[in-house]
This record gives C-alpha cells, sequence and structure tokens, in this order.
C-alpha cells in the first residue's frame, strides 16, 4: 500500500470520528462530550466490570507550516492543517486541530472533515480526528477562508494551526505559524 493510499483511507475514516473531542483553547484543554454519542443501554440485573480506558500511545503529534496559496483581498485560499505522526507508536486517542485565522480572514465552508466547525465568529475552526493515526503517516484538514477587501497588499501574519491529543509526549512542536501573501491579483 502506498503512502498516499494510506494517508487517504485514514482521511476517508477521519470523517467518521467519534468519542470524546478534547480542544485546546486559549491554553487550556476543555473536554466535550462526541456530537452524537450512544444511547446508555437499558439497566440489566448482570454488574459488568467497567470498561477500560484506551492505554495512551506512545506517539508524537506534530504540525507541519504550509502556508496557502496567495489570494487578494475579497479573494479566497485554503488551509492546510497537517499534522503528522512522528511515532513510534499509532495514536490510541482522538486529537482535535484548531485553526486560528488572521484578522481581516474568515472560514468559509464547507470544511474537510465534515466535522470541523467554526467559532469566535468564523476567526477559528475546530476538526477532530479519530484515534488511529499510524506513525509516521499524516492527517489534514482543509479550511477554506475569504480575506476581507480592506487587508492590505503584502504578508498578513497572525494564524496559526495548533494540535491536541491525549496520546502527544512531546507538546513543543503543536503549534506552526501560517502567513498569506496578499497580492494585487491572485496567481493562477
Amino acid at each position: 500500500m502506498s503512502r498516499s493510499t494510506s494517508v487517504r483511507g485514514f482521511l476517508g475514516r477521519s470523517l467518521m470520528a467519534g468519542g470524546a473531542l478534547v480542544a485546546m483553547v486559549g491554553g487550556t484543554a476543555l473536554a466535550c462530550p462526541a456530537d452524537d454519542p450512544a444511547p446508555n443501554p437499558a439497566p440489566t440485573a448482570e454488574v459488568s466490570a467497567p470498561a477500560a480506558a484506551a492505554v495512551p500511545s506512545d506517539s508524537d503529534l506534530a504540525v507541519v507550516r504550509i502556508d496557502p496559496d496567495p489570494a487578494s483581498p475579497g479573494g479566497t485560499t485554503t488551509v492546510h492543517a497537517f499534522v503528522a505522526n512522528l511515532g513510534p507508536d499509532r495514536t490510541a486517542s482522538p486529537f482535535t486541530v484548531v485553526v486560528t485565522l488572521p484578522e481581516g480572514v474568515t472560514a468559509e465552508g464547507p470544511f474537510f472533515p465534515e466535522n470541523c466547525y467554526e467559532f469566535q465568529n468564523g476567526h477559528r475552526v475546530r476538526c477532530t480526528f479519530p484515534a488511529g493515526l499510524p506513525d509516521y503517516q499524516s492527517a489534514t484538514a482543509l479550511i477554506p477562508v475569504r480575506l476581507a477587501t480592506t487587508v492590505p497588499l503584502g504578508e498578513l501574519t497572525g494564524g496559526y494551526v495548533a494540535v491536541r491529543g491525549d496520546d502527544d509526549r512531546n507538546e513543543k512542536n503543536n503549534r506552526q505559524p501560517f502567513s498569506i501573501q496578499v497580492v494585487e491579483t491572485a496567481r493562477s
């Protein structure tokens, strides 16, 4: 199986993300219930042992910097939130990617994966990926954005991509900035 095929397979499975959502907001980790939790089963006379929690893996999630294509004021481009698992293990827990956009830029769906959603008036987008990202493989969220008509020409900074996961043993590489080149007319 080729590397691109396995990444495509992972991304296809990412649309069925479940479990708990863990997000990094302003440096604080938050836990939220899943979007569609399974209903509680009816009580039974049997008493079962509590389910064992997933054992965290020895994995290292890292954000890789990819600057979006240039765009003109009022135009659109796409942020590629690229996350790699540097290993040595497959992730055992879901992870969350948060994209923070520069001033003058807002998210404009549809997003990939479909579970991504915008918050803070479209200036941030949160996406979740399921457990199981193999070592030395990657996952990417695609976030289309629109530049305000008032943004100046030149380099637009202040955006960044961050990742958070319970398995991640090295948080030093979990955030990378990106910049958008604002040009008079978009390059083809």
